[in-house]
């Protein structure tokens, strides 16, 4: 097993990189490598985070202004060559069609829900490590 897996975690709210450090904690599953965040609150924060590489995963906030995570994730799904599975945080359930439409491996609903961030994380995960294993 790797030493560690690398979360990227995109919104340019403070609160919200929190939630998702805190519902993620030190691994979201047994099975997995504890875990190391990188937080970007700008769009260039993230392009350079990802073009450095060793990004695992991303999670995303689709409400974050000005460069909501959908159109960043459309984007770094673009540019960005492999680029790491992303989970994509939407305001409403009714938002999924665009989570979608962005090429977000998973989405989950705003405030953060620990146990569906967990697990759309620890799933994504295990697909990404096994590849790169």
């Amino acid at each position: 097993m790797r030493p560690t897996a690398t979360v990227l975690v995109y919104s340019d709210d403070a609160n919200t990189r929190e939630q998702v450090r805190l519902a993620t904690g030190r691994r979201p599953a047994a099975d997995l490598p504890p875990v190391e965040f990188v937080e970007c609150a700008t769009l260039p924060a993230v392009l350079e985070a990802l073009e450095d590489g060793g990004i695992d995963i991303c999670v995303l906030d689709g409400e974050t202004a000005p460069a909501g995570g959908m159109g960043v994730c459309r984007q770094i799904k673009d540019e960005i060559f492999q680029c790491p599975p992303v989970v994509l945080l939407i305001g409403r359930p009714q938002d999924a069609w665009l989570a979608t439409w962005s090429r977000a491996e998973a989405a989950v609903t705003h405030p953060v829900d620990p146990v569906a961030l967990t697990d759309a994380l620890a799933g994504l995960l295990r697909k990404r490590l096994a590849v790169g294993a």
